[in-house]
């Protein structure tokens, strides 16, 4: 190796230094401190822009009114034509019952609804007959009436003869036979005419009897053949028996899935045993619990965002709150919590905030009854 041929100029040249550490930390503190800076500004412009306008939670389930399908009638099981997770529509049929009973019940009852008809017109008929006894009984007190003019002729007649004969016995113009038949006869004429007002009477009483008769015919017809009360309950009868016949059929009450199916064809079924369950997938809602800090500004009607873990954060439900609900969980616990205790510890409480989902949004994505929902609500309107 050469020789340096001039070490001295070597000597005073400066040496070129980095920066020292304590820069360097000073330069990185500072960075430091513009992050946190900028993350609390980023933090608060967040804060009074978005979060103050937002409440969020992830304690939220799916939920529906689900319909329990219970039959109205009992009976052996005909056929079932569904299965639990099918889909069924409105109206379709779900179970069957052997309608042989219902079918002989309506058979009955429309015999009694005919019989019912046919009383009617047969008292209807009698009316007439009732009708032409009354007149019969006008016609039976005017020949009394008739008969006792006779009857009172007869009379005054044998009461003369008999004035007569006693006037005519005292001066003996008159046999003592003469006077006593015309004692008889006016005695046969008084008889008479004591019959004759008996049978006014009796004639009378005739037409009475018969004008009740009459009008206990005309109250059991009075009005028309649909408005009498015979036929009218037996026509009732007929129709619940039909509406039983048509019971048998189990239908869909709407839209829906099936679950906890628990029937079978050939078992017998009491009426009102639940035999499975129709839920709706059209017309669902979120049950989401919200911590009480929270509730302070949620209303009824405000929007609301929704996202399923089944579906992860690719899709996105919009809802509207429907309803707060009016108590905790825990003060409709079958055991009720205790807090008047010496070791009480505050327990911060959730209240369950419903949200009707949007029923097209739901076609396109459908959930189940008790999936696990993110929901925020705005609350800055």
């Amino acid at each position: 190796m050469a020789d340096n041929p001039n070490p001295q100029l070597d000597a005073a040249s400066p040496t070129v230094e980095g920066p020292t550490l304590a820069e360097r930390r000073k330069r990185w503190l500072g960075i430091l401190a513009a992050v946190v800076i900028g993350l609390a500004l980023l933090f608060t412009a967040y804060h009074f822009l978005i979060g103050v306008r937002h409440v969020s939670t992830d304690n939220a389930y799916v939920g529906a009114d689900t319909a329990q399908v219970t039959p109205l009638v009992a009976g052996p099981v005909q056929t079932v034509r569904v299965a639990n997770t099918q889909i069924v529509h409105k109206g379709d049929i779900l179970v069957t019952i052997d309608p042989s009973d219902f079918q002989i019940a309506v058979a009955r009852t429309a015999a009694d609804l005919a019989a019912a008809e046919r009383q009617f017109q047969q008292t209807s008929s009698t009316g007439g007959a009732l009708q032409a006894q009354v007149n019969a009984r006008d016609s039976d007190i005017q020949r009394a009436q008739a008969e006792m003019v006779a009857a009172q002729s007869a009379f005054d007649k044998a009461r003369v003869d008999l004035d007569r004969r006693q006037g005519l016995a005292k001066s003996g113009a008159v046999s003592g036979d003469e006077l006593t038949s015309a004692t008889n006869a006016f005695a046969a004429a008084k008889a008479q005419l004591a019959v004759a007002k008996a049978g006014i009477a009796q004639a009378r009483a005739n037409r009475a009897a018969a004008v009740e008769n009459y009008n206990a015919n005309q109250a059991l017809v009075r009005g028309s053949m649909q408005d009498n009360p015979d036929v009218q309950s037996a026509r009732a009868k007929l129709q619940s028996a039909k509406l039983d016949l048509s019971r048998t059929i189990i239908r869909a009450p709407f839209d829906g899935v099936i679950a906890q199916r628990n029937v079978q064809v050939g078992q017998r079924i009491a009426a009102g045993t639940p035999i499975m369950t129709v839920v709706p997938l059209n017309n669902m809602y979120v049950d989401a619990n919200f911590k009480e800090g929270q509730l302070k500004k949620v209303r009824i009607g405000q929007p609301a965002h929704l996202k399923a873990d089944i579906y992860g954060g690719s899709v996105e439900y919009h809802g509207k709150v429907i309803g707060i609900a009016g108590g905790t969980g825990s003060a409709f616990a079958i055991i009720p919590a205790q807090n008047a205790t010496g070791n009480w510890i505050k327990v911060v409480q959730r209240l369950p905030v419903r949200i009707m989902l949007d029923p097209e949004e739901l076609k396109q994505h459908p959930l189940r009854v008790g999936l696990s929902m993110d929901v925020t609500i705005d609350v800055g309107g």
